[in-house]
């Protein structure tokens, strides 16, 4: 089975594959910088962090300009991949992370949500996965309610994450590990059915997302609870 970086070498022409193997090898080089600064026990870890820019403080990592620029060297068919892949390489600190996502465009800020579950940042990340919800962008919100957010999002968060999706009209595919959070979650079960009551009083179907997730809160052995009567039509 190809990793994701044979796969796209088998994809990309030539100019392309040399940019991101450029790319790639300063995001390694940044990366062994800071673990560099970091086995420094001695220096405080703002000081190790402060150390990736000390020629100039006021830049950003080279491997970040290449983060915005994945599109445009890689087509934007493969930048996610692309973006993915530097995150990984560069073993990205939130501050990274956080300034690629605040100052990225949607597709930039797509690939951070798309690629948090596998860099090594606990809850750190969870303000972008918060704010990401705080949008109407469904291309962020499908990308926030990924596994990071299956993860890490408490409780009462991830339950209006599952609604979002739904206000929304994102799939509930998106949803990671739907079935297991939800799983005799009662809380989720209330928020649901009210969700199809709203709907059904203004006259408006009930999603089948909807049906099924309300399907997934019943505790295993039970039926699930009911969903509110289908409204009226003309000719009833």
């Amino acid at each position: 089975m190809l990793t994701p970086l044979e796969e796209l070498d088998a994809e990309l022409g030539e100019a392309a594959r040399a940019w991101l193997d450029a790319a790639l090898a300063e995001a390694a080089a940044d990366a062994a910088r800071l673990e560099a600064a970091a086995a420094d026990t001695a220096r405080s870890e703002a000081a190790a962090d402060a150390s990736r820019t000390a020629a100039s403080p006021y830049a950003s990592p080279s491997w970040e300009l290449r983060y915005a620029a994945a599109g445009r060297h890689c087509g934007q068919r493969h930048a996610d991949s692309v973006r993915s892949l530097l995150l990984v390489e560069a073993r990205a600190p939130l501050a990274s992370v956080t300034r690629l996502y605040d100052q990225g465009t949607a597709a930039e800020r797509r690939a951070v949500l798309l690629t948090l579950h596998i860099l090594d940042l606990g809850d750190t990340a969870l303000p972008l996965v918060e704010d990401a919800l705080r949008t109407n962008d469904t291309r962020l919100v499908a990308a926030a309610v990924g596994p990071y957010a299956a993860d890490h999002l408490a409780p009462h968060a991830w339950r209006h994450a599952v609604l979002k999706c739904l206000f929304t009209e994102v799939p509930l595919t998106a949803v990671a590990r739907l079935a297991d959070r939800a799983r005799g979650d009662a809380e989720l079960a209330r928020m649901l059915t009210d969700f199809a009551a709203e709907r059904t009083a203004a006259g408006r179907p009930v999603p089948e997302d909807l049906r099924a997730a309300l399907a997934l809160t019943a505790p295993a052995g039970h039926p699930a609870p009911p969903t509110a009567a289908p409204a009226p039509t003309e000719e009833s």
